[in-house]
């Protein structure tokens, strides 16, 4: 019979902790993306607001170029910037010349498309959301075709730098805005 003895499992907690910790924080596991860390990108749509000032609240969606058209100011490179790098560069360029104090609040209200092609029923662009997992995307796509290889499949994400890179992934892990998901034919 077995017996459950704590004193026992004491000198490797803090391994089995470690274990766990490494495991959850592994890149297949990322929680999900929020607008504080996510970097924007050409198609993002933006809410901003300026309290107190209708006239400079406005939707905008970055253009190919990563840029925006604010009322006042022009053209504002934003691509690579988070939402609070937003806010803080519309509070400096308003301040002053134009605005005493502004109150500058800034959201994504739409994220760019992710894309899916291959071996699906129906490739294409689709809208991302918070949340979404390759499995999730594939069954947006119309899930796998008969000719599908469900174990090899391959994501190409922009780096900070501009390029993209491919790298194979489980059907648990988390997708980012703007990613590319292949889905390859199976040989057997």
């Amino acid at each position: 019979m077995f017996s459950f003895q704590p004193s026992r499992l004491a000198p490797y907690a803090k391994s089995l902790f470690l274990l766990l910790l490494c495991f959850f924080h592994h890149p297949l596991f990322a929680a999900e993306i929020t607008e504080e860390d996510y970097r924007l990108g050409a198609s993002d749509l933006l809410q901003i607001t300026v309290f107190g000032e209708e006239d400079l609240s406005v939707e905008r969606r970055v253009n190919s170029r990563g840029t925006i058209s604010y009322p006042l100011l022009g053209k504002i490179h934003v691509q690579g910037m988070t939402v609070n790098e937003v806010e803080d560069e519309l509070t400096n360029l308003l301040k002053g010349d134009y605005l005493v104090n502004p109150k500058v609040n800034v959201v994504i209200k739409e994220y760019r498309k992710f894309y899916v092609r291959g071996e699906v029923k129906d490739p294409g662009a689709f809208p991302y959301v918070p949340g979404l997992t390759l499995d999730k995307a594939i069954a947006i796509a119309g899930g796998f075709t008969e000719r599908a290889s469900q174990k090899n499949l391959t994501v190409s994400r922009e780096q900070a730098d501009g390029t993209r890179k491919e790298v194979e992934m489980k059907l648990e892990a988390q997708l980012m805005p703007g990613d590319i998901v292949i889905v390859k034919e199976s040989f057997f």
